[in-house]
């Protein structure tokens, strides 16, 4: 079983860290006003939220203003890194091939992803990656 290195974030503290890692440190209204432009959220809920992220580990609060200042403390692509990974192994049978054929058919791929997703293809070919 592979084991998170920090703790796996549920959905919303997913949502919350994607605000933080987009927006940078910000306080907990700052989050709430984000999160609700895509769906209802009460600012308890987001407070109560970040409260159990830092006991978690998954953000770092800073108490030194009367408004706490929260940051992620694992960068956006370490937490992605270690999703796929889980997923890899929980879904694919730890085969990345199935995984990006599924992702591939799953969703429209724009011109300009599929050409990202060649120059990464190229550059594992070369020994670059």
């Amino acid at each position: 079983m592979v084991k998170f290195s920090h703790p796996r974030p549920t959905d919303s503290e997913l949502e919350i860290l994607c605000v933080l890692w987009q927006r940078g440190p910000s306080t907990v209204r700052e989050v709430h006003d984000a999160l609700i432009k895509n769906k209802p959220m009460g600012y308890t809920t987001v407070l109560k939220l970040m409260q159990i992220m830092t006991d978690k580990s998954l953000v770092r609060r800073d108490e030194n203003q009367r408004a706490h200042v929260y940051r992620a403390r694992v960068p956006q692509q370490e937490t992605q890194q270690q999703m796929v990974r889980d997923l890899l192994r929980r879904a694919f049978d730890d085969s990345a091939a199935q995984l990006v054929m599924q992702a591939l058919a799953s969703k429209k791929t724009s011109p300009q992803e599929l050409a990202d997703i060649r120059q990464l293809l190229d550059a594992f070919e070369r020994g670059e990656q």
